[in-house]
């Protein structure tokens, strides 16, 4: 048999200085192609994620929005039916009579405007309430008394905002 010597080969000068300037490459990087410019952005599937994530959100957020606005809604609706059944008593005990319309508030100084109703989005829907009724020993005239709002629609609480 033969045997096997082994040899070592003596690197020259111009070669090992090579070998020390250039870095060593990683095997598993040669092997991946390397991504272009072109390739950059997101997978369909990625994309898919990020809207079933959104339509999650929304479904989730938007019954509470619905809510909100629902209770801002009311919130104004009991503040004008105070504002304008206290312009109405003021309006009573000074004048000694009682509006004949919501319009006699306005011309008489008592509200700048009548107010839009929340529930119709109109100011022709309130409904007042009249009565032959005095509330007052000096009271002359009966007019309105009361005001609602013309929606048939029913409040969180249950009852028509027709009540309020």
């Amino acid at each position: 048999m033969l045997a096997k010597t082994a040899t070592r080969a003596v690197p020259n000068s111009a070669n090992t200085r090579e070998a020390r300037l250039t870095p060593p490459t990683p095997l598993s990087t040669a092997s991946v192609p390397r991504r272009r410019k072109q390739d950059a952005g997101f997978t369909l599937v990625e994309l898919m994620i990020v809207m079933a994530i959104i339509g999650i959100l929304a479904t989730l957020a938007i019954p509470s929005y619905i809510t909100a606005i629902k209770h801002a809604r009311e919130a104004v609706l009991k503040e004008d039916l105070h504002v304008i059944r206290a312009a109405i008593d003021s309006y009573t005990m000074d004048k000694q009579k009682a509006p004949q319309s919501l319009d006699d508030l306005v011309t008489d100084g008592y509200l700048k405007v009548v107010p839009e109703d929340p529930m119709t989005h109109s100011k022709d829907t309130w409904v007042t309430a009249t009565s032959d009724s005095m509330y007052s020993l000096d009271e002359t005239d009966p007019g309105v008394d009361d005001v609602h709002s013309g929606s048939e629609e029913t409040g969180s609480d249950g009852q028509p905002y027709s009540s309020w």
